[in-house]
């Protein structure tokens, strides 16, 4: 996975052609979401051949987590690109450094304004920042030191969110925000820790409870002070509650995010339920395996602007993300030796087989099988280990884009956080 992952990370040996202009071509670190443009996909209308600062971000994480070996200058080469290409693109970032999408050679993309962007590139930069020449050090903390100053005026104000569909207070975006602003506090790096800091981690950590509306996280909220849902009916439960405890700050102990994420799993496992995917009863049934994770019960993207599908389809990274809950609240649990059980969390465990008298060594053991269940299920879905974006909710078959980044770097993503361990090295 990590080899089909680093495919997808252009060098100054192995470059990627702009297939909107044959005579373009790709800059070292940029991070392509997929190699996969109409052209060469039939039944895919969309062209992924380019660098999304969340996907680039997120797949940096997993190159500074593999402990690659340092080049003669005394740096990973692949970090070293990274950091060099995000300072491309945020200088070239138009109309805000919240900008979301670039092209291979680092020029903005007409598209949306993602405040998530420019606080997971920060964590990024961060988990690389040791991995660094001293040259690249220097770049990455001016990187870093323009997107607090960003963060700390737009922190409060809404953003498109992680789908790229709404506009509105975005839990996603404030969680990967306010994790942001927590490890810059706590950095050993001797990069500055901006006024207003203390703050913005103040303000944020408010607010993130404004999104339950009683039974769920909403993943998005209209400007107000109680909450609402301006996606309207089938944008909630959303999957990006569990990716806000992967890449945010969100506990996975959070009883509340637990209630979220049972819904989740309900909504996509349970025979009874209007947006089950049917391949899942077939994997529980006949394989053992599953169940495969989706975006949000209204979807209707498969890939095809012009084709949508109501109901959607799953996606392997949904799927790894929730899966590394599993593994990350097992964990939680073996350390401190209790389980978060009460009313709200009740029906989560339950999932996964355990109740109030479960010991504590048998829940980590339930979790670590229901995340297992997953993970064998993206793989036995996978084309011999290749991810596209999505699976047929129905055959099971890959579709959408091929080879999405994201998808190997969640998988890489949750197996670290079952085995403790890098998976390279």
């Amino acid at each position: 996975m990590f080899a089909l992952m680093l495919r997808n990370v252009s060098s100054d040996g192995f470059r990627f052609t702009d297939p909107a202009d044959p005579q373009q071509f790709s800059a070292p670190g940029c991070v392509v979401a997929a190699p996969s443009f109409p052209a060469n996909d039939p039944g895919v209308d969309q062209d992924y051949v380019f660098n999304w600062t969340r996907d680039a971000a997120i797949t940096a994480m997993e190159i500074a987590a593999a402990g690659l070996r340092a080049g003669p200058g005394g740096g990973v080469q692949p970090l070293i690109d990274y950091v060099t290409f995000a300072k491309t693109c945020q200088d070239n970032a138009a109309p805000t450094l919240a900008h979301a999408c670039f092209t291979i050679e680092g020029q903005p993309r007409p598209w949306t304004e993602q405040t998530d962007g420019p606080a997971l590139q920060t964590l990024a930069m961060l988990a690389a920042y040791g991995q660094l020449d001293q040259a690249t050090q220097a770049i990455a903390a001016q990187v870093i030191d323009t997107n607090l100053s960003f963060l700390l005026k737009a922190y409060q104000e809404p953003t498109t969110n992680l789908w790229e569909e709404h506009s509105g207070y975005s839990f996603f975006a404030r969680a990967v925000q306010l994790r942001c602003l927590r490890e810059i506090s706590a950095n050993g790096y001797g990069i500055a820790v901006p006024p207003g800091t203390s703050d913005a981690i103040g303000w944020l950590g408010w607010a993130l409870p404004g999104h339950w509306d009683g039974t769920r996280y909403l993943s998005l909220l209209a400007p107000g002070d109680t909450p609402s849902d301006p996606a309207g009916p089938g944008y909630d439960p959303n999957i990006d509650i569990v990716m806000a405890a992967v890449y945010g700050a969100i506990p996975v102990t959070d009883t509340k995010l637990l209630a979220t994420a049972a819904l989740l799993r309900q909504q996509w496992d349970a025979s009874a339920s209007a947006p089950v995917y049917p391949i899942n009863i077939a994997d529980h049934d006949q394989r053992g395996i599953g169940p495969l994770m989706g975006r949000y019960p209204g979807d209707t993207y498969d890939g095809d602007m012009a084709d949508h599908v109501e109901g959607g389809h799953p996606w392997a990274l949904c799927t790894c993300n929730f899966a590394e809950l599993y593994y990350r609240l097992g964990t939680a649990i073996a350390q401190a030796q209790a389980i978060p059980f009460d009313d709200l969390s009740s029906a989560f465990f339950g999932q996964a087989g355990i109740d109030a008298g479960t010991a504590p060594a048998d829940a980590v053991a339930a979790l670590d099988q229901a995340g297992d269940a997953m993970l064998q299920a993206v793989v036995y879905h996978s084309d011999d280990l290749e991810l596209s974006e999505q699976f047929d909710g129905t055959t099971g078959y890959e579709k959408s884009v091929h080879n999405l980044t994201w998808s190997y770097a969640a998988f890489l993503s949750a197996v670290r956080a079952k085995s403790g361990r890098h998976v390279q090295g």
